[in-house]
């Protein structure tokens, strides 16, 4: 085994906050059978149990955003595209949304920082 996050960080987070979490639910069929809309957010241990479906669902308009990172770092979510490049072809959207959620996260920031 790698690591000791499930047991140091997983569970006293799951314990603390237990009234209002829900699962743990197979990534597969959780995704597959559309679980995910009856939920305001869904968190994922590992990278692949969210981002793949993530992508899947919200291709053309989806932003990844990392938190815990003492800068802001907001990253559209399709790949890099060398097949279009070039031609005119892109749609920008998922990086307009990247940008503007940064700038949302930067205010909210700001804006915490003046209250505490």
């Amino acid at each position: 085994l790698l690591g000791d996050e499930e047991e140091n960080l997983f569970v006293p987070l799951i314990n603390e906050f237990k009234e209002q979490l829900f699962g743990p639910f197979p990534a597969d069929a959780f995704f597959g059978m559309h679980a995910y809309k009856l939920f305001d957010a869904v968190i994922g241990a590992y990278h692949d149990q969210v981002l793949i479906p993530f992508k899947m669902l919200s291709f053309s308009d989806g932003v990844n955003f990392t938190a815990g990172l003492p800068i802001v770092r907001t990253s559209p979510d399709h790949g890099t595209a060398y097949d279009i490049a070039g031609k005119g072809i892109a749609d920008p959207s998922s990086m307009i949304h990247a940008a503007k959620l940064a700038v949302l996260i930067c205010e909210n920031r700001k804006s915490n920082a003046a209250t505490t």
